[in-house]
């Protein structure tokens, strides 16, 4: 038997074990986020709402906290109804029927009379060729009295039963297939009204049964139709609710007229049963799914940082708070206003954050997201999820290309402009009272520029320093002259302060051509040399043409002096907290290289033997990115170059192509992702760069003798 002792520390070394589990962490903040979000967007948290059902009894008396107008969905669906319910069913015309009728009656009585006047044929053969022309049974007896009557008698007939059948077929709305037997039973008796002989009564009798037929039809499409027509002529029934209007009084029986009411005026809170919060679960978790699984697919690196999937989750939460915040507000002079807070939901933020410190395309999956949550956060007022996700994807694409801090001033205003616009589109299409859409447009949407803006720049450097992500904004500070460090830099070692500026055009323009980070690599060359700050002097960019202090020293002392401003380098840019991926700069410019000079010097002296190369190598490591490699080819061909003593762009760019073949043969970029297309392009665009720096000039002429010169000239003139 376990101890209650034993089952104590087994439960809490399996917490602990948990705890410390990265998959466990991970699984518990997405849990987390998940329930965080479905509580903000499923429940309201604005105390004024109330929660009344059809037939309950008013606790208190409500009165309205604004002017609204609203459309009863309920009266307008009853006066629709009335609408097509006095739609008449009016059946179709065919006219073709009674001519058709006419011809089929006719060719029956036109054979009866040529039987009945073809004069060489017996009686018993008429009666037979009449059987055979009647298409209907008619007694013999009849049939005898025919085949002796006259042509003239049929004729007769002929037009009694046309008569007849007009008369039938043109009345009212026409015949219909239900009242045809009702029609021909009263064409026969019209008929015997004529007073014909029996045979032709009973002849024109079964013809109008035989080829009577209806004339109007019901067309169920059409019907539909106008139906529909009538419904849609009939406008929405609007109700006007005044400020301050009492809309029920304690006691009220509740109707669904009061309820509308609530709802119109945001007041009425609603019923979240069971389905409706699992709906809303589903679809944030579905959301989370979607981003997740997009990560995953297209930024693993991201995936594989836990830190980065919780400040994804953080940048939302703190944007759906905020949106909840501002649509909370109230103003009691103005509720109508009031009303459309839900555009100044600051989307854009997070679009701008996310764009800045991670991905500008996971930022736009986000903003879909976040615009998605906000219609449903906001009761199914897509128009705000409209407006914040324009004002979103205005945020991602303005920070997308960062160059210097005034893009994000101009970042929130642009913003702001797009607010501006697709609120006022929204206001034209949903017919809102031109001075409100006017307002709310200007005034709305700039504000939601201005506080997506101030938000952005609130929030990052907090974000930068929690995650340990450097943004191109904290770059673009770093890369300001102003900087205290930078200052510091050229107050004490000039000349490498102006080396680093020359390196950083150079390694600026490789990144580009290579795909690299150029920010990144024309701010790690501004701080590539800051270990030179010890010890300025013995750099011979910093010795102004004085003595040289290596002539007085061992070469092997030079080279420890020379070598340990990386390590002093590393030192100070921890002390100043520059950024992880510039230290490494600083750190990897030189890898594992040769001081080859100091090398050299010694291996000339009497001790050749006892020398190691390794000891004239820098610690390294060797550059383990684009961003190192590049301002480690850039600081040594500024530096070879600016030591030539005719720059032609021959020697350049043969001492370029030198310096890259010895840096890969040496194995210094064997550890970064350099491509050999990549080292040929890096060396074109140095020489481009180079080419404007050392052109070639105009050779000036000596002032003094050319102004001898132009003496003489003047002087000879004169005599």
């Amino acid at each position: 038997m376990l101890s209650l002792k034993q089952i104590g520390g087994g439960l809490i070394k399996g917490l602990k074990y948990l705890v410390q589990n990265n998959g466990f962490k991970r699984y518990s903040a997405a849990f987390l986020f998940f329930l965080i979000f479905t509580l903000l967007v499923s429940f309201e948290f604005v105390p004024q709402k109330v929660n009344l059902q059809v037939g309950q009894i008013s606790p208190s008396t409500i009165y309205a906290p604004r002017a609204v107008v609203y459309i009863d969905q309920q009266k307008t669906a009853e006066e629709r109804r009335k609408a097509i319910e006095k739609v008449p069913k009016v059946p179709e015309i065919n006219e073709g029927v009674r001519e058709t009728v006419r011809k089929d009656i006719n060719d029956v009585l036109k054979q009866i009379k040529i039987i009945q006047a073809d004069g060489t044929i017996e009686k018993d053969e008429k009666v037979t060729r009449l059987k055979a022309a009647i298409p209907f049974t008619l007694p013999e007896q009849v049939l005898n009295q025919l085949a002796e009557g006259s042509p003239t008698s049929t004729d007769q007939l002929n037009s009694g039963i046309i008569a007849t059948i007009s008369e039938i077929l043109n009345q009212g709305e026409g015949i219909t297939a239900s009242q045809l037997e009702d029609a021909k039973k009263s064409a026969a008796e019209n008929l015997a009204a004529k007073q014909f002989a029996e045979p032709y009564r009973l002849l024109g009798q079964g013809l109008i049964k035989q080829f009577l037929r209806a004339n109007a039809y019901f067309d169920e499409e059409k019907y539909r139709l106008l139906q529909q027509e009538a419904a849609e002529s009939v406008p929405p029934v609007r109700v006007s609710i005044q400020y301050k209007e009492r809309i029920l009084t304690q006691g009220d029986v509740v109707t669904e007229d009061h309820i509308a009411k609530l709802q119109a005026l945001g007041l009425s809170r609603p019923q979240h049963t069971f389905t409706t919060i699992v709906g809303t679960g589903l679809l944030v978790a579905l959301l989370m799914a979607l981003v997740l699984w997009y990560i995953y697919i297209h930024n693993k690196e991201i995936f594989r940082r836990g830190s980065f999937l919780n400040l994804i989750g953080i940048v939302a939460l703190i944007t759906l708070v905020v949106s909840r915040a501002v649509m909370a507000i109230n103003i009691s002079q103005w509720p109508e206003f009031s009303a459309l807070f839900g555009y100044l939901a600051p989307i854009a933020a997070a679009g701008m954050l996310i764009t800045i410190l991670l991905d500008s395309r996971l930022a736009m999956l986000l903003v879909m997201s976040l615009a998605l949550l906000l219609g449903v956060m906001s009761g199914n007022q897509f128009h705000f999820a409209l407006v914040g996700f324009v004002g979103g994807v205005t945020g991602v694409y303005s920070v997308s290309k960062l160059s210097q801090r005034g893009d994000l001033v101009r970042a929130g205003i642009y913003v702001g402009v797009a607010s501006v616009t697709i609120i006022a589109v929204v206001g034209l299409i949903s017919g809102l009272p031109w001075y409100l859409l006017v307002t709310s447009a200007l005034s709305l949407g700039i504000a939601n520029g201005l506080l997506s803006s101030i938000l952005t720049n609130g929030a990052l450097p907090y974000l930068e320093t929690s995650f340990g992500i450097t943004s191109s904004v904290r770059l673009l500070e770093l890369s300001n002259p102003s900087n205290p460090l930078l200052k510091k830099l050229m107050l004490e070692a000039p000349g490498t302060y102006h080396h680093s500026i020359l390196v950083g055009n150079l390694a600026e323009a490789a990144a580009e051509s290579v795909g690299a980070d150029p920010l990144v690599v024309r701010v790690g060359a501004y701080y590539h040399d800051i270990g030179k700050m010890k010890r300025p002097y013995f750099f011979i960019e910093n010795q102004l043409g004085g003595d040289n202090p290596h002539d007085k020293i061992a070469p092997t002392l030079s080279t420890l002096i020379l070598t340990s401003h990386i390590k002093d380098g590393v030192e100070m840019a921890r002390e100043n907290k520059l950024p992880p991926v510039i230290t490494d700069i600083v750190e990897q410019h030189h890898g594992k290289s040769l001081v080859s000079f100091f090398y050299h010097k010694a291996m000339e002296g009497d001790r050749a033997e006892s020398i190691s190369e390794e000891d004239f190598r820098y610690e390294g490591p060797k550059p383990r990115t684009k961003e190192a490699a590049i301002v480690m080819l850039a600081d040594n061909i500024e530096a070879a170059v600016r030591s030539l003593q005719n720059p032609t762009a021959g020697r350049v760019e043969g001492l370029v192509r030198k310096i890259i073949k010895d840096r890969l043969l040496d194995g210094q970029l064997d550890e970064c992702n350099l491509t050999l297309k990549d080292l040929d392009a890096i060396g074109n665009t140095f020489l481009r760069v180079l080419s404007g720096i050392f052109h070639n000039r105009i050779e000036y002429p000596d002032m003094k003798q050319e102004m001898e010169r132009r003496k003489t000239r003047h002087g000879g003139s004169r005599k």
